[in-house]
């Protein structure tokens, strides 16, 4: 019976969701993290009776005809790249994103990452870089003279040094942005890469056409909304619940056959 099979796409589609939805939640204190929505499509469909195919000698058509569906199957999980709130904090290095754009960070196999977190530090050379080390790019060496830090909202990084007046620049942040930046792929450590898919990253400096601006003291939370998460696990739970009731009757349907005599 095809309902078998059919009970068993859904219930597969719907775990799939479910662990889409769970990662949401498990994500929803992760800095600059952006949730992500599973999509799904039908499967083919088995024609008994074709649509449209002539049902007489004088010509009659068949107004709609017979087709069986096979089930589900996923057919995307996709990004959804809305803006996160923004959250203050106390660290000068601390900046987020307002509008579009990605922080390039150089990886030690010397490709570049893109992330929407933005907590970053200095190490022992100054260089600002990530929690993992990884240097930001353009690369930006904090002097260890330097009494305070000032990152504008088009990505200027000025320093105060003792002694001294007129704060120097010593860096300019830069932001990357792509086509589809749906397409880009999630490696772990708030970072992503580019693919055939994302297209080429363009980048500019903060606040260029485009482009969102810089917000220091601040980081950007995750776009997670706990209630809808939730209620979408509520609707993905019932959904594989009639799934499975689809196996567990048509299970019954067999029993009622074989039991013919």
């Amino acid at each position: 019976m095809r309902s078998l099979s059919i009970g068993a796409t859904g219930m597969l589609a719907q775990q799939l969701n479910v662990e889409t939805i769970s990662n949401n939640i498990a994500n929803a204190t992760t800095t600059g993290f952006k949730r992500q929505r599973a999509e799904f499509q039908d499967l083919l469909y088995q024609n008994m009776r074709r649509v449209g195919s002539t049902s007489s000698d004088a010509g009659t058509v068949v107004p709609s005809g017979v087709q069986v569906g096979a089930g589900v199957r996923p057919s995307a999980v996709y990004r959804i790249n809305e803006q996160g709130s923004v959250n203050p904090t106390e660290n000068p290095l601390d900046i987020a994103i307002k509008g579009n754009g990605y922080f390039q960070i150089q990886l030690p196999s010397g490709e570049t990452a893109y992330t929407r977190s933005g907590n970053f530090m200095v190490n022992a050379q100054g260089e600002v870089v990530t929690g993992n080390g990884y240097a930001v790019q353009p690369n930006i060496v904090v002097p260890a003279e330097a009494v305070d830090v000032t990152i504008n909202a088009s990505g200027e990084v000025l320093v105060k040094l003792q002694g001294q007046v007129t704060p120097a620049n010593v860096g300019q942040i830069q932001l990357a942005n792509f086509a589809n930046p749906a397409g880009l792929e999630a490696v772990g450590d708030n970072l992503l890469m580019e693919t055939p898919a994302s297209g080429n990253p363009i980048t500019a400096n903060p606040g260029q056409p485009g482009f969102g601006s810089i917000m220091q003291y601040a980081l950007e939370n995750s776009n997670v909304n706990i209630v809808s998460e939730i209620t979408n696990l509520i609707t993905a739970q019932r959904a594989y619940e009639m799934n499975s009731k689809v196996i567990r009757s048509t299970d019954e349907m067999m029993q009622t056959v074989n039991q013919l005599r």
